[in-house]
């Protein structure tokens, strides 16, 4: 992989936390979430949050890593390299990848589907802005192989 931009592979790496506190904010999907796992704002004060930050930096990381491999490569310069192309590749890994993934574990879990549902849109818009950045962010010549 030729020279990464590291400044979009922590802005991606970040992305995930920052569109979840607006994303899972009570004014927009929190309270629908935690009645659909029928759990409170108390609930939520148990976790041990430093652990929970922390694996999902690094879960967040090697999702950022993926997306940069695979949504910017050789031959994807020029009207390719910007952030509509990036988000689009990322909208088709989370609606073909992510969504069928979270829904049969959610079904096998017996999840509501508000859950389920909630939790795929989170991801796609997540994977677009991530995919998205990394695309328009970093610049590599056509004839790299790979």
């Amino acid at each position: 992989m030729p020279q990464v931009n590291w400044l979009s592979l922590l802005i991606a790496t970040l992305t995930p936390m920052l569109l979840g506190f607006v994303y899972y904010h009570k004014a927009v999907f929190g309270k629908a979430w935690m009645a659909s796992l029928g759990i409170t704002e108390e609930d939520i004060q148990k976790g041990n949050m430093g652990m929970i930050f922390g694996v999902s930096f690094v879960c967040a990381f090697l999702i950022a890593f993926f997306l940069i491999a695979n949504v910017n490569g050789p031959g994807q310069e020029g009207d390719f390299d910007s952030f509509k192309h990036g988000a689009f590749h990322g909208a088709l890994i989370g609606i073909i990848l992510v969504t069928p993934v979270m829904i049969t574990n959610g079904l096998f879990e017996r999840k509501k589907w508000a859950n389920m549902l909630i939790n795929a849109g989170y991801w796609i818009i997540c994977l677009m802005l991530m995919a998205g950045v990394l695309d328009v962010m970093n610049h590599w010549p056509n004839d790299a192989v790979m």
